[in-house]
């Protein structure tokens, strides 16, 4: 098959030929449609990510057919259309048989842990419990968003988040997963203050649902302007993006009591942010992680979808080939088009 390779960290991805996956006897191979380039990929690239080995092949959200099937697998059929979380759940840990997959003990990540999606085929681990049925009215570039950065999204403001009708929810990074949250948070009844440096994010923002928009370069204080903006500080807010500067205004903007979701990898120089803990004290702040979301819970995300209360359409961008794709990787850090890019051409 064809796929992305790349053998040295930092250094320039080729389009290769390398041998077809096959299935383990718990798993399958899915037929890759459509597979995102998030900035995920990116940080494993440069080397941020302690579990990729070399040579590797990035690539973590996708969407496709299930090609082939271990002899294990009683729930899935060949030609099934299929997404996939970007984290796969062991099945035997305590947080697996707790429901959180998300933070498997022994968790599998195509693209990180194994090779991903840049490729004309993946494997899949566990798939009886991985994997997430397709609706047939939804394009396969949509569904490729769905297991990173929508996915993500969802959990960080209805499950961690805990956003509510009414409240003020501020989203820091208006990228694929921001975009989503504005969506998302929108949908479920909340007033959203969007901050990008980006005009073109913060327009788009807009659209999705945003109440007002903040371009963190034209103010003098971001999370003084939340907090104008909302009456007193957010409820909940949320670092999308993942740089120390973003995780600080999004706790500092917080009302008493308030919540803060860091969504954003912190990886590479970023691992140690400031963050204001005297105000995390004195408001009774809470700090919470977001990472993923587990497939027993893409259920509620899908009948929002269906219902057309969240259209993840919209938030497709740019629709490239895999020969591109090694330079859409390298430009993740430096340059982010309007919408998620999506390798849709193999």
């Amino acid at each position: 098959m064809k796929a992305v390779l790349f053998e040295k960290f930092g250094e320039t991805p080729k389009v290769v030929t390398v041998s077809d996956p096959t299935p383990d006897a718990h798993g399958v191979v899915i037929k890759v449609e459509a597979t995102g380039v998030c900035r995920s990929d990116w940080h494993g690239w440069m080397g941020h990510d302690s579990d990729v080995e070399l040579p590797h092949v990035p690539g973590h959200e996708l969407a496709g057919v299930i090609h082939a099937i271990g002899k294990n697998v009683a729930n899935w059929q060949v030609g099934d259309r299929v997404t996939v979380p970007f984290i796969a759940g062991c099945g035997a840990c305590p947080e697996c048989h707790a429901g959180h997959q998300q933070v498997c003990h022994n968790q599998e990540q195509p693209g990180f842990t194994y090779w991903g999606s840049f490729a004309e085929y993946v494997a899949i681990h566990q798939a009886d419990m991985n994997l997430v049925s397709l609706p047939e009215s939804m394009d396969f570039a949509t569904a490729a968003s769905l297991g990173c950065r929508f996915a993500t999204a969802f959990r960080a403001v209805v499950d961690q988040g805990r956003a509510g009708a009414g409240q003020w929810v501020a989203v820091h990074g208006c990228g694929g997963v921001g975009l989503s949250a504005v969506m998302i948070a929108n949908a479920v009844g909340t007033n959203v203050i969007a901050v990008d440096i980006d005009d073109g994010k913060l327009s788009l923002a807009r659209e999705l649902g945003a109440v007002a928009a903040i371009n963190g370069a034209m103010v003098a204080d971001v999370p003084e302007a939340v907090i104008e903006l909302s009456g007193g500080g957010a409820h909940v807010s949320l670092d999308a993006l993942g740089h120390p500067e973003t995780c600080f205004n999004s706790i500092q903007n917080l009302r008493p009591r308030g919540r803060h979701v860091q969504v954003g990898l912190m990886l590479g120089d970023h691992t140690t942010p400031e963050v204001p803990m005297a105000r995390v004290i004195g408001k009774e702040l809470e700090i919470l992680g977001s990472h993923g979301m587990q497939a027993h819970r893409y259920g509620a995300m899908l009948d929002m979808i269906n219902s057309r209360k969240l259209d993840p359409a919209r938030l497709v961008g740019n629709r490239i080939s895999l020969e591109e794709a090694p330079t859409a990787l390298m430009n993740m850090d430096t340059f982010q088009s309007v919408g998620a890019t999506v390798i849709t051409s193999f």
